[in-house]
């Protein structure tokens, strides 16, 4: 008897067609004609259509994401449902699909997809990345392996992907850990697993969350910005190990008197942010003073995490502990 399997359709470059009026892709695919551009896909599982919505994953919020994720929870807590395929924008896929790991502790396999072609190009790679993420949705191996985005044959865990290229199929990819597994034509191979999964299901959301980037001379000027617009957390993405000109001080030293958490990752694309360096400005200091280290996370994922994070408590003694439980 064949699975079933729950596909979600969001939207994205995956639904999307070239319009000659407007001289370029916009939304234009439905779900079900979606599904009929996949062949044999039937073969695989029983397939059941939710069409959520149908528009570019830019347009997203984090609560739109948090609502998404809700759904999707509810769908695999289905006795029926074996597994989930979520169709969705690659813009903003990796943080939806965190905020998903985060959140649903299912055993069952949750996998995440898109496309870096629309549906009028030639080599249009949605329908090969759905029914390799429907193969994967059924496979009994893919069971707790947390959330996974499926993307030109690769599984990925969803907490290590990042969008590495703006055009090019090979756009996503764990740069630091590499591919839980691989869809070879009908086998799907599971490798690994990731160790170091966590679950934060709060009942609310705090969107209201910053991301700076930390650049060469940058001072306080942004951080007390920030502040002053009632910013309830501060993601910062810093360089290096974890390092930050001496400028940034007097306002991160502002933010940590007000009570509300200040957390540092790092820019770079691999390797954790560590207090390593006791220069001023250092990630040493920056420890000492209250900074809350984000582990390997990138800084678009590190907000994810504080935005679910504050939604279960704003004391940053158990912020911290959330994010620096690799120690």
């Amino acid at each position: 008897m064949l699975p079933n399997i729950s596909v979600i359709t969001t939207g994205g470059t995956i639904s999307m067609r070239y319009d000659p009026e407007l001289g370029g892709a916009v939304p234009a695919v439905s779900g079900d004609e979606l599904l009929q551009m996949v062949p044999g896909v039937g073969e695989i599982a029983n397939l059941q259509l939710v069409e959520l919505s149908n528009q570019p994953s830019c347009y997203l919020t984090p609560e739109k994401m948090f609502e998404l994720c809700g759904v999707i929870g509810e769908t695999l807590a289905r006795p029926a449902v074996a597994g989930v395929v979520v169709t969705h924008g690659t813009d903003a896929l990796e943080e939806t699909a965190y905020m998903a790991d985060l959140m649903i502790a299912s055993p069952k396999p949750l996998v995440f997809t898109a496309a870096m072609r629309n549906n009028s190009e030639v080599g249009a790679d949605g329908p090969r990345n759905i029914l390799a993420s429907v193969r994967v949705a059924a496979c009994p191996d893919a069971r707790d392996a947390g959330v996974m985005v499926v993307f030109n044959s690769r599984v990925l865990a969803a907490r290590d992907t990042i969008k590495m290229h703006t055009s090019n199929l090979d756009a996503f990819r764990s740069p630091m850990l590499g591919p839980l597994g691989s869809i070879d034509d009908d086998a799907v191979v599971i490798y690994r697993r990731s160790l170091v999964r966590q679950t934060i299901a709060p009942s609310r959301i705090e969107p209201n969350v910053e991301l700076l980037r930390v650049y060469a001379g940058m001072d306080s000027a942004m951080l007390t910005w920030a502040l002053e617009r009632g910013s309830k957390g501060l993601v910062i993405e810093a360089m290096g190990q974890g390092n930050v000109p001496p400028m940034m001080l007097p306002g991160i030293e502002a933010w940590l008197k007000s009570g509300r958490p200040v957390v540092l990752v790092s820019r770079c694309p691999e390797g954790r942010a560590l207090d390593t360096y006791a220069y001023v400005g250092g990630g040493k200091q920056l420890h000492n003073m209250g900074v809350i280290f984000g582990e390997d996370l990138t800084g678009q994922k590190a907000r994810v995490k504080m935005m679910l994070a504050l939604g279960l408590t704003d004391a940053v003694g158990e912020i911290r502990k959330l994010f620096e439980y690799l120690e």
